[in-house]
């Protein structure tokens, strides 16, 4: 095996304690998964314990890269070459990964005390622990193949955590997913097919300088792009998603809808900026699917009844804001001002949508296992005894509608005025319907929540630090939008 540095125009010299921080940071996560498997279920000291060194090795990484600029690590095994970039949009993707996975494996203990969730239990930590790892790694892998096998180990361990609440509703909702994730599995693959039989290597760099445009560049990027797209359940491939987060438990569906599904559409805009670089329709249609998802998503959210679901179609629409930026990223013709402005507003709305999509699903999920009422009108009422849910609820609620200051609306507000600048006037409508029907969705909510006059229920007392979690999150997304200037200037020229 062959140990290169210094790819990348990278200038910093490896040091003995970055490659230790960048082993913790990939491998230690299913350390994690280890002891919650060997220590019962319920515990969260053996969890605390153990998220320990995966906080200290983002930490580690992020100095790093403060200190020197951009790392980059690649091993040469049987003719393969594979490689890893830190730059800073992945620290910044990495330690949003950390912060979340961390804040999840902290509340499942107290989740497992209160729900009937079985002998299957124990499987959810080293499940958990391979999600995180296999996410950390396409943060950082720059070739084909191992971004293929770690998107492979996060979808396979994703689909066995949806799975195991052992109910005939989620088995059947996760043989779905799991189906649909392998046709989407082939169907990448067949584009990596192409790309290594026309060009003949797998690394990104390389990629960049040898792919010409043309009929086999546009037809892999067809097959990635749809591969992908159904794994992140971008509009109209989103239909396994609604049934998937039904059955499953709050902190798998918190890791699923905050990281899993950003993962597949990180690796889209990644690999379409080598195989589509400043193309014009392909970037349009995303974009029109976009303010489709923001519609149709935000609509699905305002006619049910049922909490999850609500929550769950609401992703639906916070992706279509991601997908309407594709052609301020990928389209010809976009001066250097609104590109960097769309690039910057994009990724500071995928965190800030990742932290508060996580507390909304842990909100939601205290107040279902509270009350044990999974619809809007059952949980009528509650605000007199789950106040603290409910604030959860609303300051994430602030940064998905995009109210100042949280970071959704200020990267809202990058993103529209690189649309302003660009003339894309039916971006910024959709923009401003969505944030409409999330206020129409998120209000309906809270209209049934502040009913004085429903009857009162019977609850569930939450376990210590529940609320607390969730709340820590949904206050992260909103001092994203405070602090935006940090983590801006780190991203800064951190395009793929």
């Amino acid at each position: 095996m062959i140990w290169r540095f210094g790819l990348f125009d990278s200038t910093f010299a490896p040091l003995a304690t970055t490659h230790w921080a960048l082993l913790v940071a990939l491998v230690f996560p299913l350390l994690l998964g280890v002891l919650g498997a060997l220590f019962p279920p319920k515990r969260a000291f053996p969890v605390a314990l153990a998220s320990l060194p995966v906080l200290a090795s983002g930490v580690m990484l992020l100095s790093a890269f403060d200190q020197s600029g951009l790392l980059s690590w690649q091993w040469e095994i049987a003719g393969l070459i594979l490689s890893l970039r830190l730059n800073g949009l992945s620290v910044l993707l990495l330690l949003t990964t950390q912060c979340i996975g961390v804040a999840a494996a902290l509340y499942t203990p107290g989740y497992l005390r209160l729900s009937e969730t079985g002998p299957l239990a124990r499987w959810l930590w080293p499940l958990m622990g391979v999600v995180l790892s296999a996410l950390s790694l396409i943060w950082l892998a720059t070739d084909l193949l191992t971004l293929y096998i770690a998107l492979e180990l996060m979808g396979l361990a994703a689909v066995g955590m949806l799975m195991l609440s052992g109910k005939a509703p989620a088995l059947l909702a996760g043989m779905r997913y799991l189906l649909l994730a392998l046709v989407g599995s082939l169907t990448y693959l067949l584009g990596v097919a192409l790309i290594l039989g026309q060009w003949g290597r797998l690394d990104l760099q390389g990629l960049a300088e040898v792919i010409e445009p043309g009929p086999v560049a546009w037809f892999a990027a067809a097959l990635i792009g749809a591969g992908l797209a159904l794994k992140a359940a971008l509009f109209p491939l989103h239909a396994w998603l609604t049934p998937v987060h039904e059955n499953a438990w709050t902190p798998v569906s918190a890791l699923h809808a905050g990281l899993v599904i950003k993962a597949s559409l990180f690796m889209l805009l990644q690999l379409w900026s080598i195989l589509l670089p400043d193309t014009f329709y392909a970037p349009r249609i995303i974009a029109w699917l976009g303010l489709l998802a923001i519609v149709w998503g935000g609509l699905l959210a305002w006619r049910t009844d049922s909490l999850k679901t609500l929550v769950a179609s609401s992703t639906v629409a916070q992706l279509g804001y991601l997908m309407v930026a594709f052609p301020l990223l990928l389209g010809p013709d976009i001066a250097p001002l609104p590109r960097a402005l769309a690039w910057e507003g994009f990724w500071l709305q995928l965190m800030g949508h990742a932290f508060a999509k996580a507390a909304m699903f842990m909100a939601a999920g205290n107040l279902i296992l509270a009350t044990g009422e999974h619809t809007l009108k059952g949980l009528a009422g509650t605000s007199r005894r789950l106040p603290l849910s409910l604030l959860v609820f609303g300051i994430a609620s602030i940064t998905l509608m995009g109210l100042p200051p949280s970071s959704g609306f200020t990267a809202k507000w990058m993103l529209l005025e690189a649309m302003i600048i660009t003339q894309q006037w039916w971006a910024v409508a959709a923009l401003l319907t969505g944030t409409l029907l999330t206020a129409a969705y998120v209000f309906r909510m809270f209209r049934y929540s502040f009913d004085e006059t429903a009857p009162r229920h019977r609850y569930q007392p939450l376990a210590p630090g529940m609320d607390l979690i969730a709340m820590l999150l949904a206050l992260t997304a909103f001092a994203l939008g405070l602090l935006a200037h940090f983590p801006l200037e780190l991203m800064h020229g951190g395009s793929p």
